[in-house]
């Protein structure tokens, strides 16, 4: 399979499959079209027993489920949402919420958290797989997190498909994939290191099992 011209992260995040509008702009924290529901766990009763509960969540979107997560939650709770995009329409937050605009790829909090999510924003990510390795240290002790992923679209520098490789990567660090929901989860904040190499991003890689449009990360081992 020949390789396409690769994008770096400024070139892909300029593209109009990463720069979309849909994602995670109505979904809330329960129901039909939600967190509780595409993360196979309900965030808010995860976080409720802890007694100053923290969560990120990544490529937030309108950050819906984290404002009714924060009218929930108490007052020494910590939620953050970021998004390359961010609310369409800017209102204020509640005091617990802080939504940044910035890129995923290159952003770092200051803080743990005892839950992070990415509710199908790896689809937009140029390098996922680093993205996950950074994310395992921005989690608490006994923090949990929870991202899809779709193996199909990890290449190696050929074209020919390294999904499998990044798996038994993954597996190899501590985190679990489930296969039928595309469900990658991690629990314990660690230092992670995966044998990739990063080298560009194809936006053109068509629609992924969501049907939507979304990215090939393209990687060299390491």
């Amino acid at each position: 399979m020949p390789k396409p011209p690769l994008l770096s992260v400024p070139e892909l995040e300029r593209s109009s499959v990463v720069a979309n509008n849909t994602m995670n702009r109505e979904r809330g924290l329960a129901g039909v079209n939600s967190y509780a529901r595409e993360l196979g766990l309900d965030p808010l009763a995860w976080l409720g027993d802890r007694a100053a509960p923290s969560w990120l969540d990544l490529c937030s979107g309108e950050g819906r489920a984290l404002r009714e997560a924060a009218s929930a939650l108490s007052t020494d709770a910590v939620l953050t949402g970021v998004d390359l995009v961010g609310p369409l329409v800017p209102r204020p937050a509640p005091a617990t919420l802080e939504e940044i605009v910035a890129s995923v790829s290159s952003w770092t909090p200051a803080r743990t958290y005892d839950l992070i999510t990415c509710v199908h924003g790896l689809h937009y990510v140029g390098d996922q797989l680093g993205l996950l390795s950074r994310a395992a240290s921005w989690l608490a002790e006994h923090g949990l997190l929870i991202a899809h992923f779709d193996p199909d679209s990890v290449r190696w520098a050929d074209g020919s498909p390294a999904g499998r490789s990044a798996v038994t990567a993954l597996r190899t660090a501590g985190y679990e994939y489930r296969p039928r929901h595309h469900r990658l989860t991690l629990r314990g904040g660690r230092a992670v290191r995966l044998p990739f190499h990063y080298i560009g991003a194809d936006p053109d890689a068509g629609p992924n099992f969501t049907g939507q449009p979304a990215v090939s990360s393209y990687y060299e081992p390491c």
